[in-house]
Order: structure tokens, then C-alpha cells, then sequence
């Protein structure tokens, strides 16, 4: 391939239709599940830093920073020899 290394969009958009055009009728299927399998994870992955982020502006989870604290170094005890 001596198109260079880095295509445009459009570029590898082209190039993807003409092999899909060639290819046979299962293996363009089978292509169109990797593509929604790349797409499902970026939504996947989009959404699933969206929610992080509004967790944790939303301070629903400050209590966690102000709770008291149950046991101190006074509570460890040594194992028995």
C-alpha cells in the first residue's frame, strides 16, 4: 500500500467500499459485525465516561469523604505465638 500511512476520513471510507464491493456476500456481513462491534464499544465507552463524570461532579459520593473513621491503630491486635 503506497497510499502513505495516514489517510483522510473520506479516503479510508472510499477504499473500505471498494473492497466491500469485491468481497463476497458473507464476508461483507461479517464485516458489517466488526464495524457495529467498533461502534457499540466507542458508544459503550462514551457513555460509560459520561456517567463517571457525572458521578463525580454531582457529589453524590462526598459522604464517603466525611465519614468517620471506625478503627485506629489502637484497634490492631498482634497474632497470638
Amino acid at each position: 500500500m503506497n497510499e502513505g500511512y495516514f489517510m483522510e476520513r473520506q479516503q479510508v471510507i472510499d477504499k473500505t467500499i471498494q473492497y466491500l464491493k469485491i468481497l463476497p456476500e458473507n464476508k461483507v456481513k461479517e464485516a458489517l459485525d466488526y464495524i457495529e462491534y467498533l461502534y457499540n464499544k466507542n458508544e459503550d465507552s462514551i457513555l460509560t465516561e459520561g456517567m463517571m463524570r457525572l458521578s463525580a461532579e454531582s457529589g453524590s459520593f462526598d459522604f464517603l469523604e466525611d465519614e468517620e473513621e471506625l478503627y485506629t491503630y489502637d484497634n490492631i491486635k498482634e497474632p497470638a505465638e
